[in-house]
């Protein structure tokens, strides 16, 4: 090939790059946006707008002489911007960032609730827009409520199982010790074994309900569910709770079966139910009677526990579902109650879509009711839905 011949071809070459480069992709590039704009009505830079405008975080963009260039809405309602201004706490951790080049995260938490304003924990991260251009921060602001309050509750949560296990821990300890010094009195030997044993029984049972609500609390809504008979949670509850209802002189009596059937996992329904007897029994007075009945409410099977016993006040009625609370202390460590169990019955209907209803009236009593989604067999649910189940249950009152 002569020299002319490969200066002709690299020119060739050359020609040709310029033609696919600095011509063709930039026209096929702009024949595509312009495809897309005709096809969405949008230019590329509406759509960057709009992306920011719906984001779920704060965005501002600050220059280096404090001026905000760019925010959405979001920013200003997580108070990163105020009145086109960026945040003093923010602009601080800017200019840090102009400096150094490196991202900040600060907390924007205010301090103060604002006034008609629920006040949020803020999380903010700043760093440059742009490597090659120092000029610009970018901020970005989440709402970091939920998990703030997630590990206060982990917090209070594990506090308070740490102050509960001390009670029957070292509760046996001091037993375990006057055991030993009464060795040769067995009437001595004898009392402090039984309590002993009690205390053991109650540390073994609140182990087990905070390993169930420990599974509770993380589940999401059970994915296999099977048909449960609620006769059947009924039956077992109550083998489950005679001993205990024995020792109490308390009489508890149920209405007739029902054939009601629900989607669930049956120990998770028979544990609750349980709790909820057990509770009702422990804050009866001696001799009294505790009733459960079953019914159809807007589609749920409604299995509602009553006790006669002091009831509960109005202010206490939320509370009464949270972990380790209790109306009455002194009588709940003499029962042997770990204030857990209406937590636990609490989240087993959370996890079956379902609910825990109270009603309560200081001097009269009070019922807690269970609901579940009533399951309807599907011959049945085309124009008669839950009647179904009502035929069931009259073909039964038959045949008794």
């Amino acid at each position: 090939m002569s020299v002319a011949q490969a200066v002709l071809i690299a020119a060739m070459v050359g020609f040709a790059a310029f033609l696919v480069g600095g011509v063709l992709v930039p026209r096929i590039a702009t024949r595509n946006e312009q495809r897309r704009q005709d096809q969405t009505g949008l230019t590329m830079s509406q759509v960057l707008d709009l992306i920011i405008l719906a984001s779920e975080s704060g965005i501002a963009v600050v220059d280096q002489h404090h001026d905000v260039v760019l925010a959405n809405p979001r920013a200003e309602q997580l108070g990163l911007v105020r009145h086109r201004l960026i945040e003093d706490r923010a602009w601080v951790a800017a200019q840090r960032v102009l400096e150094t080049g490196n991202p900040e995260e600060l907390d924007l938490t205010s301090k103060t609730p604002q006034r008609g304003r629920e006040n949020i924990a803020v999380r903010v991260t700043a760093r440059l827009l742009s490597k090659e251009d120092r000029n610009f921060v970018v901020l970005f602001a989440d709402d970091d409520s939920e998990q703030v309050r997630m590990e206060a509750t982990r917090r209070d949560f594990v506090a308070n199982v740490s102050h509960e296990l001390k009670t029957p821990v070292g509760a046996m300890g001091l037993l375990a010790e006057a055991l030993m010094e009464s060795a040769d009195d067995p009437e001595s030997v004898r009392h402090f074994g039984e309590r002993l044993q009690s205390e053991s029984v109650r540390l073994g049972r609140m182990v087990t309900e905070l390993i169930a609500l420990s599974r509770l609390q993380g589940a999401e809504k059970l994915p296999d569910l099977d048909v449960v008979q609620v006769d059947d949670v009924v039956s077992e509850a109550l083998l489950r709770c005679r001993v205990t209802a024995e020792a109490a002189d308390i009489t508890i009596t149920t209405d007739h079966p029902s054939g009601y059937e629900v989607l669930g996992d049956r120990t998770l329904l028979t544990t609750a139910l349980s709790n909820l007897i057990q509770n009702a029994i422990a804050y009866s007075p001696k001799g009294s009677p505790v009733s459960i009945s079953r019914s159809i409410r807007d589609g749920d099977v409604a299995i509602a526990v009553t006790d006669r016993g002091e009831g509960i006040a109005k202010a206490d009625q939320q509370r009464v579902f949270e972990r380790f609370f209790r109306v009455d202390k002194a009588r709940s460590r003499a029962t042997g109650g770990t204030g857990l169990g209406l937590a636990i019955v609490k989240h087993v209907a959370a996890n079956h879509n379902g609910s825990i209803d109270l009603w309560s009236k200081p001097g009269t009593g009070s019922t807690f009711t269970l609901r579940i989604p009533a399951h309807v067999e599907k011959a049945g649910t085309d124009t008669r839905g839950v009647r179904a189940i009502g035929k069931r249950e009259t073909g039964m009152e038959a045949k008794r």
